[in-house]
């Protein structure tokens, strides 16, 4: 069984130096490893001194690395399916006039990188892929596409695909948009499936983690706190943190003795957040982190636990349990505040809202239609309980719905 680490963290903290000291660390243990960099502000070239691009190329032994293009991959990969959205978006007057305009969806295009990610280690021509993502934000509006457009899919699609096979003969003559063909509409069910095994490989917790990079400062260590928080709305695991440019005890002057009291008290913070989480320090070298001799020293001086590629952490994503007079979900939410989780029900599904995201899980259908009966946010989980028969929502549980 294969391996896929993603690394992401604020930018500028380095994220890509670390995915590259691991993957360079797993080629020396002789595991067939990918470099691949979904960035695209593609630095992996930079730090290997050699030039990378759509193609995977040879970085060493063992190792080779790859800088995605998600326009190109969207065009390669489905490109019935691109036509067919775009087609539709020119007759709502939302395209563009060039079909080889950049496809309009904020973000969508950056979904097939994970995509051909996941084709590549079906593949299984490496033993392990290592991948240095965007910022952490944008990461983090991209690992929830997957889960999302599979929502919209399974719930409109078959709908959809009825209506388009009834209104396309006339639909263009008649309000000049041109609905996707039987083989677009075909192209299209292929990705839900595919958006549908992405999301069980990227949550598999024998198969894929993600690592977050950071620096000890203020804005810095509020941002990966809130990642975590994010990761695990979204039942991401996360078996590792790298502290990035921790300054050295022999930078020994008061200048930068303040500097280390400062660290400290931001290092000691992540500590407590991270609890149970493997975390290391990188001290900040003299010369900046260029070519595979200063790679190597990561590898020698920070890569050193034995079991640095296994997922190192064992907590899970949501869960159901029964409990007496009912049921109970619960959502690992680390770090989150009292007040800051806002629950709801919609129909079949239940929205659980955390500052500007949102995620919509489909309920089961045991539990359709009835509403929470109490919803508490407590020790870094949301638990939310819900009564075995339907009734009407108590005050009490309304005011408690906000937890």
């Amino acid at each position: 069984m294969g391996r896929i680490i993603l690394f992401t963290g604020k930018g500028g903290v380095g994220k890509t130096s670390v995915a590259a000291a691991h993957a360079v660390k797993s080629a020396e243990e002789g595991k067939k490893t990918l470099l691949v960099s979904a960035d695209m502000a593609h630095n992996i070239g930079d730090i290997f001194e050699t030039r990378v691009g759509r193609t995977p190329v040879p970085l060493g032994e063992n190792l080779d690395g790859l800088e995605l293009d998600p326009d190109m991959l969207l065009l390669q990969e489905f490109p019935e399916a691109a036509d067919a959205f775009r087609k539709l978006l020119q007759g709502s007057g939302a395209g563009t006039a060039d079909p080889g305009d950049h496809f309009l969806i904020p973000g969508f295009e950056d979904l097939f990188s994970l995509l051909k990610i996941m084709q590549i280690y079906r593949s299984g021509k490496y033993d392990r892929i290592l991948v240095d993502c965007a910022p952490a934000g944008e990461t983090l509006s991209l690992l929830k596409l997957p889960e999302l457009l599979s929502w919209y899919m399974e719930k409109f699609f078959p709908v959809g695909k009825t209506m388009v096979r009834i209104l396309a003969p006339f639909s263009k003559a008649k309000y000049h948009v041109e609905l996707p063909d039987r083989k677009a509409m075909d192209e299209i069910e292929e990705m839900h499936l595919e958006l549908l095994r992405l999301q069980e490989l990227l949550k598999d917790e024998n198969i894929s983690s993600v690592r977050l990079v950071c620096t000890p400062e203020k804005m810095v260590v509020e941002e990966t706190k809130r990642s975590y928080m994010f990761l695990s709305l979204y039942g991401y695991r996360l078996d590792g943190v790298f502290i990035n440019r921790v300054l050295p005890e022999e930078a020994d002057n008061a200048f930068f003795r303040g500097w280390r009291e400062i660290q400290r008290g931001y290092m000691e913070e992540l500590r407590q957040v991270f609890r149970g989480i493997p975390m290391s320090g990188i001290p900040w070298y003299p010369a900046e982190v260029r070519g595979k001799g200063a790679i190597g020293r990561i590898c020698r001086e920070i890569l050193t636990e034995p079991d640095l590629f296994e997922v190192r952490t064992v907590s899970g994503g949501e869960e159901y349990t029964g409990i007496p007079g009912g049921y109970q979900l619960c959502v690992p939410l680390p770090g989150a505040l009292q007040g800051q989780a806002d629950v709801r029900v919609h129909g079949m599904d239940l929205d659980i809202i955390l500052n500007n995201y949102t995620r919509r899980i489909p309920l089961p259908d045991i539990l359709r239609g009835i509403r929470p009966s109490e919803v508490v946010l407590e020790d870094g989980k949301l638990r939310i309980s819900f009564p075995a028969e339907r009734g009407e929502e108590s005050p009490a549980a309304r005011e408690r719905g906000q937890a």
